[in-house]
């Protein structure tokens, strides 16, 4: 799945819906999506930045900073997903543990 791609000259990126919009046009929650897409499926790819691909200057700036930032989650992907793994065994086991100690003791009324 390409995330970012460059066409006719402009940046953009793949939306929730599955189409295509100008990076110029990006909001807050399409970042959010194109991060979650990242780190969820191993399969994204993204055209390489080419500032001589790129004729509109805002699209240049917002594609570079966009494909530097989402190629590096990419790549560290299963590190983030085993440190996330590692915060959730670390809960898990906190919880199991005052669950344990809160079943065994007596309550007093």
């Amino acid at each position: 799945m390409i995330l970012l791609k460059i066409e006719n000259s402009q940046g953009y990126f793949l939306n929730k819906d599955g189409h295509y919009d100008a990076v110029d046009k990006i909001t807050k929650e399409d970042l959010l999506h194109l991060v979650e897409t990242t780190l969820q499926d191993p399969d994204v790819s993204f055209d390489e930045y080419n500032v001589e691909s790129l004729k509109n200057q805002a699209h240049q700036i917002i594609y570079k900073s966009l494909f530097a930032k989402l190629r590096s989650l990419s790549e560290r992907r299963e590190e983030f997903q085993d440190e996330s793994d590692r915060l959730f065994l670390q809960d898990y086991e906190k919880y199991r543990q005052s669950a344990t100690n809160g079943l065994g003791g007596t309550t007093q009324v």
